[in-house]
């Protein structure tokens, strides 16, 4: 079992700057499985979906990606960003309309993307001398940020013609505590053996699920909410936050029902359910006997 953490909640608008920090970690949702992480003196973006790239792509399509909610930051307002994260080269993962305002407003800081979309990535903003490929098993410091990149499944484990994973879930060492961002994912068996190698203080999860209706028209899916709460409770995470739902009204859940669900499952770290205009700030325990630089190497 890990050490008891405690995830405390303010109300807070995403912070522009750096220097907003309520604990050893504190992290802001930017809807859909984006967040804005600080801690240690560095500020992650991860995933961010800041535009209306998607509703422009999709106008007039059975799935149109309106969004159910604005923007909550303009990405050009986000400022002492260190390093960028995207798990995958999914439109709101991979954002052009995000990435380039991002890279214009902060000339210094890094982006993080798998090996297998590194040509997606400039193509949509990245610039070159900034891009740092991440490949599965294969730790890096960026920026004095230790990201431990891990495979995922969107559906399904997924390697291009390299043998590169498309999806990757990234293990960010923030402000001496541990965040798990697997992207999209859904469980597959290596995976919590992977995770155990670690000691995850805060896990962010996806949690809108999946179904035929979505996969037959290219829309892979994520983790259940039982499914992530289960990795939850197996893995011991000391919290969570659920993500990925309120943003498309096609592929989302009811946050009042999941709710319901998240207090009767026994045996939960504390798993709370992702709100925009909230602060979430992350205290540890003192951590003198507890290991946080294991290798996820398999």
């Amino acid at each position: 079992m890990t050490a008891p953490r405690r995830l405390r909640t303010a109300p807070a608008p995403i912070a522009a700057r750096r220097g907003s920090v309520g604990g050893a970690l504190s992290a802001w949702w930017l809807g859909q499985a984006g967040f804005l992480l600080e801690g240690g003196g560095r500020r992650v973006l991860v995933d961010a979906y800041l535009s209306d790239t998607l509703a422009e792509k999709y106008r007039g399509k059975p799935f149109p990606h309106v969004r159910m909610m604005p923007p909550p930051i303009d990405p050009g307002a986000l400022a002492d960003v260190d390093v960028v994260l995207a798990t995958h080269a999914h439109t709101d993962h991979l954002d052009p309309g995000t990435l380039g305002p991002v890279a214009a407003a902060n000339p210094a800081c890094r982006f993080v993307v798998p090996a297998s979309a590194r040509e997606v990535a400039t193509a949509r903003g990245v610039p070159p001398d900034r891009l740092v490929p991440a490949s599965a098993f294969a730790p890096l410091e960026v920026a004095g940020v230790r990201v431990h990149p891990l495979p995922s499944a969107h559906e399904q484990l997924a390697l291009d013609d390299a043998g590169e994973h498309r999806f990757l879930g990234y293990l960010i060492e923030l402000g001496g505590a541990t965040v798990y961002h697997p992207g999209d994912c859904v469980p597959y068996p290596a995976l919590p053996g992977l995770l155990a190698r670690h000691a995850v203080d805060l896990a962010l999860l996806p949690v809108n699920g999946r179904d035929a209706r979505r996969a037959s028209s290219g829309v892979p899916g994520n983790f259940t909410l039982d499914e992530a709460m289960d990795l939850a409770a197996t893995c011991g995470f000391g919290a969570v936050i659920g993500h990925h739902y309120g943003l498309f009204d096609f592929n989302t859940i009811d946050p009042a029902a999941a709710r319901e669900r998240i207090a009767a499952h026994p045996g939960l770290p504390p798993f709370l359910l992702a709100e925009v205009g909230v602060r979430y700030d992350l205290e540890l325990p003192a951590r003198a006997d507890v290991a946080h630089h294991g290798s996820a190497t398999p």
